[in-house]
């Protein structure tokens, strides 16, 4: 197998993790959580999203959090935004970078979005438009790439598409999520060969949940591929609200751990990131969900 030499990891748990959290953070907890993982070296983290707070009440303070994290040198800190009011409000807060999210499922777009794939898709014009001319870089999420818990299977042309589309928009890059997390690894992998046909590789990014303990694996899989990007989540914060039983997004300290073990540069300190996850567990109540995390916690409990 031939992997990429260093791997850049997209921290999620700030937004993606938290938001679908059932207890609430302060938002001063959320702002430590953030500084925790820049103390570990994480570059990219997802620390919040512009949406309405009667929709998602945890990411009511993500102007907060950005503003207080913005501007740091060498780190991005990418929102979500659902349309051009989302944006506005981001561009207030200090954002530089944003995130737009697209399904490849036709069932999850209308039950999630309330409109159809397309009709999502045209909403992002003026915010591409306005990101375009104020230099604000912006990232496509895909989601239901492995399947749906409205219709099941999705068809993998229907991934390249959403996929193609994002980046013929004005994204740099496009995180392929397997949102209810029941993909394998030959089914990931050949999801990623067949949007790689259609887009350079070093544009596509991968985003797995643990639902059926296969994110590991799935990774594994791409990285052969030459995929280089991987977003995860610290503690395995979050998990699909869609999914029976979802564990959770790919740990973040699980996957540090993999990589570490396969030579692949991250920049990541696996103590740090441990300890953030520690951190941000105690304040929802609950032990560390990662498997990394609960091996090494209490050898990282003491060292601290």
């Amino acid at each position: 197998m031939t992997f990429p030499k260093h791997v850049r990891i997209v921290e999620v748990g700030p937004r993606d993790g938290l938001q679908n959290e059932a207890a609430r953070i302060d938002t001063a907890t959320r702002i430590d959580l953030v500084e925790r993982l820049i103390a570990a070296g994480l570059e990219s983290i997802e620390v919040g999203s512009f949406v309405s707070p009667k929709w998602v009440p945890q990411m009511a303070d993500s102007a907060e959090v950005l503003a207080a994290v913005v501007g740091r040198p060498g780190v991005s800190f990418p929102v979500l935004v659902p349309n051009d009011k989302g944006l506005a409000a981001a561009l207030a807060a200090g954002a530089r970078e944003v995130a737009v999210f697209a399904a490849a499922s036709e069932a999850f777009s209308q039950k999630n979005l309330n409109c159809s794939i397309d009709e999502s898709l045209a909403r992002f014009a003026p915010v591409m438009a306005t990101a375009r001319d104020r230099g604000v870089r912006v990232r496509g999420y895909v989601s239901c790439v492995l399947g749906c818990p409205y219709q099941g299977e999705v068809p993998v042309a229907d991934v390249v598409r959403v996929a193609r589309r994002l980046i013929d928009m004005g994204c740099y890059e496009v995180s392929l999520g397997d949102t209810v997390g029941v993909g394998t690894a030959s089914a990931a992998a050949r999801m990623v060969a067949a949007v790689a046909a259609e887009i350079p590789i070093e544009r596509i990014a991968l985003h797995f949940h643990d639902t059926y303990g296969q994110a590991l694996a799935n990774t594994l899989a791409c990285l052969d591929l030459g995929v280089a990007v991987i977003d995860a989540s610290v503690g395995g914060l979050g998990g699909c609200p869609y999914a029976a039983g979802a564990s959770g997004n790919l740990a973040t300290e699980d996957l540090v751990y993999m990589l570490n073990g396969l030579g692949i540069d991250t920049g990541v300190d696996l103590d740090r990131l441990i300890g953030a996850a520690q951190f941000i567990s105690a304040a929802l109540g609950r032990p560390v969900a990662s498997r990394v995390g609960r091996a090494l916690g209490d050898r990282v409990a003491r060292a601290g």
